[in-house]
């Protein structure tokens, strides 16, 4: 009953074919998009099993036709426990999917969890094994796909799968599940909308650039410069060379980054969260070394909340000849690309177009995500050999770091379910990490730099980490996360991008958006309240270890039904 039944490389030609018909070249972010059915792409009705009650969402069938136009796989993937309940049959469950189909067009997968909350499968939303089997159905991985529902549990799946994830509020909706969601939508349409305009917006076609010495600039912390990656990567695949320009703080990142020849480090004081006064003598020899780079353009990249024209004016005085940056105010003769972005879509992203705007797209073969040189062994021998998690405590915004009581009790769980853990952090965080490591845990406090630690989370199941560098560093290697994500800044701009990653947390806290450095709230209620056993629940519903193998997929109805987590309310 499925149809447009095509081999993978057919499916890759009509999206390339899709692509090139929207001006678009290189990799795109998705290939495929997920969805949701009761709730998402038809009314919800209670374990329904009759077809004379599908009704479509306003816009359905017009929203997944650009989605198709697009070039983009389509799949569902669905709880039904009434299966279980006795409430319907196969049969019923078919009839229906087939009137869905009737009505909104073709799904290239269908994937069915038949199973109640009760019965320990690993399908079942919010675990991941509907999505991974859509993905491979469809001839992709997670982390191309994007999943659109209306509950919490349809993000959190995305999210442990390593998807994007949107989530189109209902009435039924609970207000923390809209919270903890890193992308909302308000409607099907407006959903849709942001995957294309996403998509476009990383490969937006402009003039190539070619050749010469460019300077890329993104001066901040270690994650920053991380996330920062791609977009300088695509700049790397078209210039002959390419100087980064960061401040302290991002310089071990800047030397893990693939596409840089060179590093020029220099603190900018309109950037860095503690400055020093503003030295004349200071910005003039900074003046001077930007002059002798040699630079034919520069790509000036920034947080969303930064101003990149302070730099952008001493590049001009330094005799650069063309400046791109993202820029709200008006910049004047201070840019050549002045490029703007709606707030809310993730940072890499973010740099991602910018980069595109000025001229310089990641090449097909270089897929949009993290990525790092690892070329140091870990730092230490008492790392050990089998499988291991890290957890890491500490960050250098203290509004975002685990309680140490609270990351203690984290690291005790863990190892009394058996689990080894390895506790990191800097030189000046030994206490801490000892404090968390107590008398369970491998404690690394200072032994490790950026590229050791690098080492030492490659070969971990999983990072339990807040909202910091590591978090990135790990998203580059591929690595799990299980993220205490306080909520002072969006999530889905600063959570880890295209990795399987558990959100934790309060993201309903007063904290919330404040961009608070230092804790607002007594008590630091975002992250003192997390159990240690949901973090544990987090780390098996990443499959770390993988436990016990479910049961295989069966067929139910003319409809794959993977069998064999947590949870959700359908």
């Amino acid at each position: 009953m499925r149809q447009d039944r095509k081999e993978p490389d057919q499916r890759r030609s009509a999206r390339v074919s899709a692509g090139a018909g929207r001006g678009l070249s290189g990799p795109v972010l998705f290939d495929a998009v997920l969805l949701d059915r009761d709730g998402t792409l038809v009314e919800d009705v209670p374990y329904n099993g009759d077809p004379e009650k599908v009704r479509p969402v306003p816009g359905a069938r017009a929203a997944l036709d650009r989605l198709r136009a697009a070039g983009l796989r389509l799949g569902v993937v669905s709880n039904q426990s009434g299966l279980a309940k006795g409430l319907f049959s196969g049969d019923d469950l078919a009839r229906v999917n087939a009137r869905v189909e009737e009505l909104l067009g073709p799904f290239d997968s269908w994937q069915v969890c038949p199973h109640d909350d009760g019965d320990g499968c690993r399908c079942r939303k919010p675990a991941p094994g509907l999505l991974r089997a859509a993905a491979r159905e469809l001839g992709t991985v997670p982390r191309r796909c994007v999943m659109i529902g209306d509950i919490g549990a349809d993000v959190v799946a995305a999210g442990a799968a390593g998807a994007a994830g949107i989530l189109v509020p209902t009435a039924t909706t609970r207000p923390a599940e809209i919270a903890a969601a890193g992308q909302v939508a308000g409607d099907l349409t407006a959903a849709v909308d942001d995957i294309l305009s996403r998509i476009e917006r990383v490969g937006a076609d402009a003039p190539a650039r070619r050749g010469g010495t460019v300077l890329v600039v993104r001066s901040d912390s270690a994650g920053d410069v991380l996330v920062t990656g791609p977009a300088i990567r695509a700049v790397a695949a078209h210039a002959d060379r390419v100087v980064l320009l960061c401040g302290p703080r991002g310089r071990a990142a800047a030397d893990l980054l693939p596409g840089v020849d060179e590093v020029l480090e220099h603190p900018l004081p309109w950037i860095d969260p503690a400055p020093g006064a503003v030295d004349a003598t200071e910005l003039t020899a900074l003046t001077r070394r930007l002059a002798a780079v040699g630079a034919d353009e520069a790509v000036v990249f920034t947080s969303y909340h930064q101003s990149p024209l302070p730099l952008a004016l001493l590049l001009r005085m330094a005799g650069v000849g063309r400046v791109s940056a993202i820029s709200d105010d008006y910049p004047g003769s201070l840019l050549d690309v002045r490029h703007r972005v709606p707030p809310g879509i993730p940072e890499p992203e973010r740099a991602l177009s910018l980069a595109a705007a000025a001229g310089y797209r990641l090449p097909e073969h270089d897929e949009p995500r993290l990525r790092v040189r690892i070329d140091r062994p870990a730092a230490d021998p008492s790392v050990p050999a089998e499988p291991y998690l890290v957890v890491h405590p500490g960050s250098s915004v203290g509004a975002r770091a685990c309680p140490p009581e609270v990351a203690a009790r984290i690291v005790g769980v863990l190892s009394a379910a058996g689990y080894r853990v390895v506790v990191t952090g800097g030189r000046h965080e030994r206490g801490l990490t000892a404090q968390v490591a107590g008398a369970t845990g491998i404690d690394l406090g200072g032994r490790t730099g950026l590229g050791e630690l690098a080492a030492v989370i490659a070969r971990a199941g999983a990072l339990v980490v807040g909202n910091t560098g590591p978090a990135h560093l790990a998203a580059a290697l591929g690595v799990p996360v299980v993220s205490l994500f306080a909520p002072t800044v969006p999530f889905g701009q600063w959570g880890p991008w295209r990795v399987p990653t558990v959100r934790l947390g309060d993201a309903t806290a007063a904290c919330r958006q404040s961009r608070a450095a230092t804790c607002p709230v007594p008590g630091h209620p975002c992250l003192s309240g997390i159990e240690p056993g949901r973090v544990l629940d987090a780390v098996r519903l990443l499959g770390v270890p993988a436990g016990r193998p479910g049961p295989e997929a069966v067929v139910t109805g003319g409809r794959a039904v993977a069998r064999g987590s947590a949870g959700g309310r359908r």
